[in-house]
């Protein structure tokens, strides 16, 4: 056998040290990688875990964290699904955190693919954490190039610097937060401008927030994927190379007829019916850890010739070619009878001019109601004009859509950088007042076709 090509990896300002991986023992038992593995231990056990190496478990920095995904991923049981080069682990923030087991194949069929997409190789720079999905792709594109990786910080502070350090193309993955932040900063925005493609993912990009990279001269692609299809595989609404998009019509899917009251949804373009994304390639993941019921309920097993397919639970819709999200179906709240869509109404709260920072609406529980929206909004930089932005909403919603607004000085996040909106869930009866739209409890009241 050829000896294998190793990637150099560098961190920004500092020595990089590449430390040698034992690969003695078991293979088929997981080998666990701290939170403060420098970025030369992570790269050389994906180098061996995507060749003949022990699979790897990257662990997350929060010790409650770290416990939760020890317990989930018993490291002391063998890894039972085959070529299984790493077990990431999901965020956690909608409950006990799942193992997804990403083959040698998937991994490398995925890093092919996004490379096809951008336009060739090139130098990638690491942003997020390396437990997290899309960090973890990061390192792995790399890996499987034998393409350099950068540790830029989680604040891009190191960016300018691996730019100067690379050479030929780059390329960079981070969440809304870490650019909206980035755009404040004139240095930050135009080192960003240098990058070849910046991959923005961890949920739903803000027009506002593209438009103003763009302006920028920033190469901005949105993506969409999960864990289970080694993070993201739809750029800028088509699926990668090899990857497969079905809109599966179900009962659940129809459009509530509340979301048709939203004035200020985009209805421009050929749109088809939505339904549910079900999402195939060989980017798609193996099964999650010790959990044989959740495999047999995400993996849709299409045969011989269709292969498999991951089952989302995201409510898409195709307009003139593209894939639109438009939210997940645990979005759609039941509030005194009516339905509510509350990422149709993050939709429109997010085009309020005014806005400072970043905002998400989720349905929360009431004892009056069953449930109700509530909107909380992130001001940066100062306060935001909450009745202000309730009277922009009154303008744009039904009357029994309308969310309570709450500021907040930052909004909770995961681990992976997202919005926290089970934490939003929990801690809401302490923030936020009664609904203001007292007497919308007939289901029929205020429905309309419109």
């Amino acid at each position: 056998m050829g000896r294998r090509h190793r990637p150099a990896f560098a961190s920004a300002g500092t020595a990089g040290q590449t430390v040698p991986v034992s690969v003695s023992g078991s293979a088929e038992r997981l080998r666990v990688l701290e939170a403060d593995a420098d970025l030369g231990t992570v790269a050389d056990a994906v180098a061996d875990a995507l060749t003949a190496g022990r699979p790897i478990a990257p662990l997350p920095a929060d010790p409650t964290a770290a416990g939760q995904v020890l317990t989930m991923l018993q490291p002391q049981l063998p890894v039972t699904e085959d070529d299984a080069a790493v077990v990431v682990s999901t965020s956690g923030s909608t409950g006990v955190p799942k193992g997804v087991v990403l083959s040698r194949s998937a991994i490398r069929a995925s890093a092919a693919a996004t490379e096809e997409r951008l336009g060739g190789p090139g130098s990638w720079l690491l942003a997020l954490p390396t437990h997290y999905v899309a960090g973890f792709m990061v390192v792995a594109r790399a890996v499987a190039a034998g393409r350099p990786v950068h540790q830029v910080g989680r604040d891009l502070a190191g960016l300018s610097g691996a730019l100067e350090a690379g050479a030929g193309r780059s390329y960079l993955s981070v969440v809304g937060t870490q650019l909206t932040r980035a755009l404040r900063d004139p240095a930050l925005t135009a080192a960003l401008a240098r990058v070849d493609v910046v991959l923005l993912g961890g949920g739903p990009a803000d027009p506002a927030l593209l438009e103003r990279s763009r302006q920028a001269g920033i190469t901005v692609v949105t993506t969409y994927g999960m864990s289970e299809t080694c993070g993201g595989c739809v750029y800028d609404g088509l699926p990668l190379p090899g990857t497969t998009v079905t809109l599966h019509p179900a009962e659940e899917s129809h459009i509530p007829s509340s979301v048709r009251r939203v004035v200020g949804s985009d209805s421009s373009g050929t749109r088809e019916p939505e339904g549910r994304v079900l999402l195939g390639g060989p980017m798609v993941f193996s099964g999650y850890r010790l959990r044989p019921d959740l495999t047999a309920a995400a993996l849709i097993d299409q045969g011989p010739q269709g292969g498999r397919q991951v089952r989302t639970n995201d409510r898409g819709v195709l307009v003139d070619g593209r894939l639109r999200i438009l939210g997940r179906y645990d979005d759609v709240i039941i509030s005194g009878g009516l339905k509510i869509d509350t990422a149709a109404v993050e939709r429109v709260a997010r085009q309020w001019p005014d806005l400072d920072g970043e905002i998400a609406v989720v349905g929360v529980p009431d004892p009056e109601w069953g449930a109700r929206p509530v909107a909380y909004a992130e001001g940066w930089s100062g306060d935001i004009d909450a009745d202000a932005l309730r009277r922009y909403l009154e303008a744009r919603l039904a009357r029994h859509e309308l969310p309570d607004v709450v500021v907040l000085p930052t909004l909770p996040r995961t681990s992976s950088g997202k919005i926290d909106r089970e934490a939003l869930r929990r801690g809401v009866d302490e923030l936020t007042t009664r609904r203001r739209n007292e007497g919308i409890c007939d289901s029929s009241a205020g429905r309309g076709e419109g």
